[in-house]
């Protein structure tokens, strides 16, 4: 399993994770702590996520940004570096609203506190942890995990 999968095939299967279970913690380089969030994906727009927020969130404000991601299984890990600012486009918020969206803002899409964040997704490190059967037998009565045993990992630029 270890890096048998070319960096793309990690990236598509982040994409379906995230997509599974589209929860990050997200937070910009300026000392505050990450939060978690829900991520938006739009395959119109690759290499980025987007988050509806409040105008008052601690990212609204953009800039250069770090989030990470755990698959619901925990069997996939993203840690992801770009740049949030604010895209406020909006057939954008058209095409991305859901009522999982709307519980959070009661004035709806005109809510006047209503952000939509745009994080493009400069680099990514993305780890699966599908470890063989062998692999996992080692684990339970001890011994040492090869190389072709263990997981697949990739630095990648792209994630589309």
């Amino acid at each position: 399993m270890a890096d048998h999968d070319s960096p793309q095939e990690i990236a598509a299967k982040f994409i379906g994770k995230l997509k599974d279970s589209p929860y990050v913690m997200i937070g910009l380089n300026d000392g505050q702590h990450s939060e978690p969030m829900t991520a938006q994906v739009d395959d119109d727009h690759p290499n980025t996520l987007f988050f509806f927020a409040g105008k008052d969130n601690r990212i609204a404000k953009g800039g250069q940004a770090m989030a990470q991601f755990v698959g619901k299984g925990h069997d996939f890990f993203a840690c992801l570096s770009g740049k949030v600012g604010q895209h406020n486009d909006r057939a954008l918020i058209d095409k991305l609203w859901d009522k999982q969206v709307e519980a959070w803002f009661p004035g709806g899409k005109e809510d006047p506190n209503l952000a939509l964040l745009r994080f493009d997704i400069d680099s990514a490190e993305l780890w699966e942890t599908d470890v063989s059967v062998s692999g996992r037998l080692k684990m339970l009565f001890g011994g040492t995990i090869s190389a072709e045993e263990s997981s697949s990992h990739a630095k990648v630029n792209s994630v589309a």
